[in-house]
């Protein structure tokens, strides 16, 4: 089987409403913090109030509420071999 990335779509409505797809999984979340996995790496939702309205596993849609001040998305980094 081959390794598939799914396709994520971010989306955040009025700062209040906020729907992904292409999520992995929820590792953790609190009315101030919430931190998705989404290909691999992670994504940290902060703010206000925040609630998880609905993840399915299966399909990868997430959505949640509350007043969102940041989203952030993991940095990738490489390394790249110099010498061989």
């Amino acid at each position: 089987m081959q390794n598939e990335t799914i396709p994520s779509v971010f989306t955040l409505e009025q700062q209040k409403k906020l729907t992904m797809t292409g999520v992995e999984s929820v590792e953790s979340f609190s009315p101030t913090l919430i931190v998705l996995r989404v290909a691999g790496k992670k994504v940290q939702i902060a703010g206000n109030g925040l609630k998880v309205l609905a993840f399915n596993q299966g399909s990868g849609g997430f959505s949640a509420s509350g007043e969102v001040s940041s989203v952030k998305f993991a940095a990738v980094k490489t390394l790249k071999r110099l010498f061989q």
